[in-house]
């Protein structure tokens, strides 16, 4: 198994990129910057960001040149105020290396203050403002006095809320209040902030070392958490002696700064103003290619039999800067057989299978759109491989580990009318050796041109898979089916219904309603059997076009059992934007599981019109 988090060895040949960022910051000699590492969601930005900092660190006496600290904003995600959290962690970072040096520590708790005084400030004025206290709050003075008959007597704060956190940020802050307003009576929020940037800036001065942050998860945070953070750091950007990096999707981010604006229409300018204030270099995470996943996959499947013990660590050591070094190099040549092979020299012969597999799956993983060449997507799926390998092998069933490979890949890049389909055949087969599939590779072995067994098998994938070794005319595929029952639940034959499922499933095709009664005897059959009766309903829709009355008798399922909802919602999906039927939008509204369904619909401007305005006035009267 592999582990879905960040790489602390770099399968990915991203030493490149990382070393090129750590150039930046070195050449920056100590000016402000600040790179943005952007890409989608699983494509490596937390490993890249990861080898940046460890490239800095490498450096000839980085301990003197660089403090570094790691901030995860997505930890703080519903526990904290990600802003002051990220301040107070590079206040406890810097009072730490005052600390060790036993040098300008006055100056780093000075700083700390400053950082409390700043947190009583943000969360007292909203408090104080919704009170009738009649105080301007400009002086810190004042604003101490007001905080104090704050929490003295007033009770008239609209959120309570509100109230406990300025208790707490008072309670921080209490001890040190004295000396402040004797220090700066007069000194105002803003001017404060003023004063935090300064003491940040002479501290790093006086510490003579460049605060290298590497900010990660931002695009996994809700909005508010997103922009709390970007604001926090906005207070310490372009301060010199310091170089944030931040690890989020673009994409992620431009939409947390929309939701931030609420109802005020920004255009995109706007929002790539406000992005590039922040980011000084954008990096994207480059896109894997086929001889990136082919070194990716062969890696992971030789560290993996490594730890099988079938492999000897040190060939494994040793094979690895090997196959890393022809991928600098693979614009010559590219990673192929002969290069893999040579790579693990004498015990090239342990990881045969392995290298054979990583030489197919290669050119799908990175052209299938379920999948597109991304690290985390590639390890999910050999890890779900792993998985079914060692069921198999528990329940005495006889796979090769080829023909497990080529049916889950089918299963994770078919559609869902294409699986059923595959599903069917194999079902209807006492042997499980669905006919079609003889056919079509006996057709692709003779270089004819491909023809789709069914409607559903049209797409240039589909003809890629068939031509995947190993043929699978010959071989039982019941034990591989049985393996993917997770999806393939229900997608046998007819006859595996139960009596009283079968009789329920005849009721429901001489209906185009949502009757009462039907749904009684659809709850008094269970939901396993129900589930089987839905996928048959369903099958029956598609090959109706979708008519609205197949489709509606689909929903006397989901009102018995809303748990099989979303398995309707899946389907319900692959109709057709222009075919989407208006009788079933009162259907949709009310559920849950179809939420996320209509919300795509009502935003897609090919759905029709009807069907739109149904939604949308429905949505608004609940």
């Amino acid at each position: 198994m592999w582990h879905d988090i960040e790489a602390k060895v770099d399968l990915l040949n991203f030493k490149l990129v990382a070393e090129a960022a750590a150039q930046l910051i070195r050449d920056s000699d100590g000016q402000p910057l600040t790179i943005g590492i952007s890409g989608g969601w699983g494509v490596g930005k937390s490993s890249l960001v990861k080898m940046v900092g460890a490239t800095l660190q490498a450096d000839k006496n980085a301990d003197k040149k660089y403090v570094f600290l790691e901030f995860n904003a997505w930890l703080y995600q519903g526990f904290d105020d990600a802003r002051q959290a990220l301040l107070q962690a590079v206040s406890d970072k810097l009072i730490a290396i005052a600390t060790e040096r036993q040098s300008f520590l006055d100056k780093a708790l000075a700083f700390r203050k400053r950082i409390r005084w700043l947190k009583l400030g943000r969360v007292a004025v909203p408090a104080i403002a919704g009170m009738a206290l009649g105080t301007p709050f400009g002086p810190i003075g004042n604003l101490v006095g007001a905080v104090g008959g704050l929490l003295k007597g007033a009770t008239d704060v609209a959120n309570e809320d509100k109230l406990r956190e300025v208790k707490e940020a008072y309670s921080e802050l209490q001890p040190e209040l004295v000396g402040l307003i004797s220090d700066k009576p007069n000194e105002s929020l803003p001017k404060e902030i003023e004063g935090l940037r300064a003491a940040f800036e002479e501290l790093l001065t006086d510490l003579n070392v460049t605060l290298v942050v590497l900010v990660d998860d931002l695009d996994r945070c809700l909005p508010n958490t997103a922009i709390s953070t970007l604001e926090a750091m906005r207070l310490l950007l372009h301060v010199p002696q310091t170089a944030f990096i931040i690890a989020a999707d673009e994409q992620m981010i431009r939409g947390a700064v929309r939701a931030h604006f609420g109802e005020v229409d920004i255009n995109d300018d706007l929002v790539t103003s406000y992005f590039d204030k922040l980011i000084q270099v954008p990096l994207r995470v480059p896109r894997l290619g086929v001889n990136e996943v082919k070194a990716y996959v062969m890696l992971l499947l030789a560290d993996l039999a490594t730890r099988r013990g079938m492999l000897p660590s040190q060939t494994f050591a040793e094979a690895q800067p090997k196959i890393l070094d022809a991928l600098t190099k693979s614009w010559s040549g590219g990673i192929t057989r002969e290069v893999l092979t040579a790579a693990f020299g004498a015990d090239a012969s342990k990881v045969a299978s392995e290298i054979d597999v990583a030489e197919q799956l290669a050119p799908i993983l990175v052209t299938a759109e379920q999948i597109s060449g991304n690290p985390r997507l590639i390890k999910r799926f050999l890890n779900n491989l792993m998985i079914r390998q060692s069921i198999a092998k528990a329940q005495g069933m006889a796979v090769g580990l080829e023909e497990l490979v080529k049916l889950q890949l089918f299963e994770r890049c078919a559609s869902p009318a294409a699986f059923d389909f595959l599903a069917q055949a194999i079902s209807s087969s006492d042997e499980g050796k669905p006919e079609f599939l003889g056919e079509l590779e006996k057709c692709a072995a003779k270089g004819e041109a491909y023809v789709p067994p069914n409607a559903s098998w049209g797409a240039v994938f589909y003809e890629q898979w068939v031509k995947l070794s190993p043929q699978l005319a010959d071989v039982s595929l019941k034990p591989f089916l049985y393996l993917s029952r997770d999806r393939a639940l229900a997608l046998a034959s007819y006859d595996e219904l139960s009596p009283e499922a079968r009789k329920v499933f005849e009721a429901s095709l001489k209906t185009t309603q949502v009757l009462g009664g039907l749904v009684a005897q659809i709850k008094a059959i269970g939901e396993i059997e129900a589930e089987r009766v839905l996928v048959r309903l369903i099958r029956k829709a598609r090959t109706e076009q979708w008519s609205p009355g197949a489709l509606t008798r689909c929903f006397n399922v989901t009102e018995a059992f809303s748990n099989l909802g979303p398995q309707l919602a899946t389907a319900l999906a692959e109709i057709p934007a222009e075919q989407r039927p208006s009788a079933i939008g009162p259907l949709l509204v009310t559920p849950i599981w179809a939420e996320a369904l209509v919300a795509n619909w009502t935003g897609d401007k090919h759905t029709p019109l009807p069907l739109k305005n149904l939604l949308n006035k429905k949505k608004g009267t609940h």
